[in-house]
């Protein structure tokens, strides 16, 4: 009897920062001979016990992860996980308690990271038991690099066709500023309302989350102003609330607010890119897009280096408005590339060479996934996972329709929109032909949000 290679499960919550580099991580593994399905991370979990055994590429591990771990490894599936938010990361200690899960981690197969310094925070992690490390950077960076940024140059032409030489400010307040405000994490700990002991780091993370977040309600009217024959794009955090912004904006028709599309093309199009602590300004300096890291509010124990090490540092407003005018007039440009690289290397891995995607895949086929699936589990393992799958998957579909639930089927809807096959098969024909790879790619619909990838 012949071996099936494993079935390559590749989960997207947030689909505008996601989609894309899954979809290339998706087209390598298809051309080595896996078969790929990718979609929204609710639907796949609904169809666990009926997806053929395979991989589950996990974008996270924490305690939240735990129940869905062991029900993955009870349908017959493996884990790779990596820790999609590891690039901008808290002091080890806070890191491990947010992101990390002991019990998690035991159900982990494998685990990639962004770079050197995310496997150094695994290996320290309290809870690792050696589960095998892999550097292999994340495929959203390998959409940034020279041979693949310009997948976005038709979509940043156009958007600076429409805005001009715009500000961008991206803003990462999700924690203190929810799409559902109950699920502000760091806004309750600093309030006092979170549920249990509040840790005196939440705490205190959140008064600072929460003065940075009400400078830059305060800037924004005054950077409108100064720039008001410029349109200014603010793009929230995906799991961030919109109305706070859409109120300063009613007072300055040159502000839009959007979440439209990946950020990408937005970060190439942009004259300036304005943020405090962001992932996008890593991304800016990647690209060689000139990035304005605005701190009104310093401390070292809350703040990330990396995004100060690569950007323009401005501490008041008027030191802003002084840098962005500098910017926008040609006078001042990123940081110098071997700035940037140093500040980035120890962080980010595949900045050059193979691609992130590529080593990727290669961690799967030196496992042995290409050549058979995982083992099956035992008759009982099944059966109880099968009927867990059920009642979790039932669970989950009530919750949808609970107003104000994590699980709500608007916030579902607002982190994924959803997909077309035709917008897949588009995608994956501009990789193509920058790349001169994937002939033979194929998108098959498996059911609601869930599509194959296969060669």
């Amino acid at each position: 009897m012949t071996a099936s290679p494993s079935t390559i499960i590749m989960p997207v919550e947030n689909q505008v920062r996601e989609m894309d580099a899954k979809i290339l991580l998706s087209c390598v593994a298809a051309e080595r001979g896996f078969p790929v399905l990718i979609g929204s991370r609710a639907y796949i979990h609904f169809k666990t016990a009926s997806i053929p055994r395979g991989v589950y590429m996990a974008k996270s591990m924490k305690d939240r992860s735990i129940r869905m771990f062991k029900l993955l490894n009870q349908n017959g599936h493996d884990i790779l996980a990596w820790d999609e938010e590891g690039l901008l990361r808290e002091p080890d200690a806070v890191y491990h308690r947010w992101r990390l899960s002991a019990v998690a981690m035991k159900d982990i197969a494998l685990l990639t990271t962004w770079g050197e310094d995310n496997a150094r925070a695994f290996r320290d992690f309290s809870g690792y038991e050696n589960t095998p490390i892999k550097v292999t950077g994340n495929p959203r960076i390998d959409l940034l690099r020279p041979e693949l940024r310009e997948f976005y140059r038709p979509e940043a032409e156009a958007i600076r066709n429409r805005f001009g030489n715009f500000i961008l400010i991206n803003t990462n307040f999700s924690k203190v500023n929810h799409y559902y405000s109950k699920l502000g994490e760091l806004k309750q700990a600093a309030e006092g309302k979170k549920a249990g002991r509040i840790n005196p780091y939440d705490a205190g993370k959140g008064r600072h989350k929460l003065a940075i977040f009400d400078h830059f309600q305060k800037m924004l009217p005054e950077l409108c102003a100064a720039f008001a024959d410029h349109t200014v794009i603010l793009r929230p955090h995906p799991s961030e609330s919109h109305q706070v912004w859409l109120d300063v904006a009613k007072d300055h028709p040159n502000l839009i607010i959007t979440n439209e599309g990946n950020v990408h093309p937005w970060l190439m199009a942009a004259k300036v890119v304005v943020a405090n602590g962001c992932t996008t300004l890593v991304e800016s300096a990647v690209l060689g897009t000139t990035g304005v890291n605005f701190e009104p509010e310093v401390a070292d124990e809350y703040d990330f280096a990396i995004t100060r090490d690569v950007s323009h540092r401005t501490f008041t407003q008027e030191e802003l408005l002084t840098t962005v005018r500098a910017i926008i007039a040609g006078e001042m440009g990123p940081l110098d590339y071997a700035t940037r690289k140093a500040a980035l290397e120890p962080h980010i891995a595949a900045l050059e060479g193979r691609l992130a995607a590529d080593r990727m895949v290669d961690v799967l086929e030196e496992a042995g996934y290409l050549d058979q699936q995982p083992p099956a589990p035992s008759f009982g393992n099944l059966l109880h996972g099968w009927y867990r799958t059920k009642t979790r998957a039932l669970e989950k579909r009530i919750n949808m329709y609970k107003p104000g639930h994590r699980n709500n089927i608007s916030l579902h809807d607002h982190r994924y929109p959803g997909i077309t096959r035709d917008e897949m098969l588009d995608i994956i024909g501009r990789y193509r032909k920058l790349l001169g790879r994937f002939d033979g790619i194929k998108v098959k619909k498996h059911s609601k949000h869930l599509y194959w990838i296969y060669k």
